[in-house]
């Protein structure tokens, strides 16, 4: 049985966390949060938070915590806030804040 957890409306473009979220894809859970611990990009903050989550979902439900192993780290693209931002001689640029879905389940090792 997996158990999963959701942040949705990340202020974090999706290109940028899916590197982030390549690098526990598989592992154990507890290595997983030490190499996002000393992960320099800025995606490292949400999908510590999402898989520290969905391990408690696990813990919750008297799982074994030394056998937690990452199944699944999915990085979906959320809404996009369109703004703009004044140029020279009156003119505009859209700028596009995107924002991302990150899921994380979490398994106990077969």
């Amino acid at each position: 049985m997996a158990w999963t957890a959701i942040h949705r409306y990340a202020r974090i473009a999706p290109r940028k966390a899916r590197l982030v979220a390549d690098l526990i894809r598989g592992r154990r859970c507890d290595d997983a949060l030490a190499l996002l611990k000393f992960t320099p990009k800025r995606a490292a903050f949400f999908v510590t938070r999402v898989l520290k989550s969905a391990m408690a979902n696990a813990n919750e439900d008297e799982a074994s915590m030394s056998d937690l192993v990452v199944r699944e780290v999915r990085i979906d693209a959320g809404p996009i806030i369109k703004r703009f931002k004044a140029k020279d001689r009156g003119r505009a640029h859209s700028i596009q804040k995107k924002t991302s879905h990150i899921v994380v389940a979490v398994d106990e090792k077969d």
